[in-house]
């Protein structure tokens, strides 16, 4: 019977090994628990950052939000060129208008601009009117002459000639004029 100590001694140092083993194994089932708790947090973390990256962030339109835009843009010119044709065809209808009823004489009034193209030239800023239907009266400005006086009345529809003004201005001399003097311009026979 002297095994049966011996035995004794085996069967403790077993048990001590397999207490061991069974705790290894034990850490190592706990190991691999949080190795799986940690691969399922990582999985949802990726899954989120998945679901950020399909949403843009900030302030960005939509494939929507850009046609309705281009719709409203589309609309917006469309209508502008309407505007821009019905702002046309009303120029046009005024001045039609104002072509075929405005009388001869009162458009042709000491208010009418006669101008030849030069600063030096005739304009009705310096006219005064002394009877529409008879005619206008003229300022002499600096640089006018007869001729040049003559042109931008005619240039306005006014036809008169120079010998109607020397008429019309009794002891007139062309070669004379002088800054400030008056002339009567006479008005066109109807």
């Amino acid at each position: 019977m002297a095994w049966v100590p011996m035995l004794r001694a085996q069967d403790a140092a077993t048990e001590e090994r397999f207490n061991r083993l069974a705790g290894q194994i034990e850490d190592m089932r706990s190991n691999q628990e949080a190795l799986g708790r940690r691969l399922d947090a990582i999985a949802h973390e990726i899954e989120s950052l998945r679901g950020k990256l399909d949403k843009p962030s900030g302030n960005f339109a939509t494939e929507e939000d850009l046609k309705a835009l281009a719709e409203s843009v589309k609309e917006i010119d469309r209508k502008r060129l309407e505007d821009y044709e019905k702002i046309r065809t009303e120029l046009k209808n005024l001045g039609r208008s104002l072509a075929t009823s405005a009388p001869a004489a009162p458009r042709k009034s000491a208010q009418a601009s006669v101008s030849s193209g030069s600063d030096n030239s005739p304009s009705a800023s310096s006219e005064k009117t002394t009877a529409t239907d008879k005619g206008f009266e003229y300022q002499v400005k600096k640089g006018d002459n007869l001729s040049l006086i003559v042109k931008a009345y005619q240039d306005n529809n006014i036809k008169v000639t120079m010998d109607q003004i020397l008429k019309a201005n009794p002891g007139l001399k062309p070669e004379k004029l002088r800054v400030g003097q008056k002339i009567f311009i006479p008005a066109p026979p109807s």
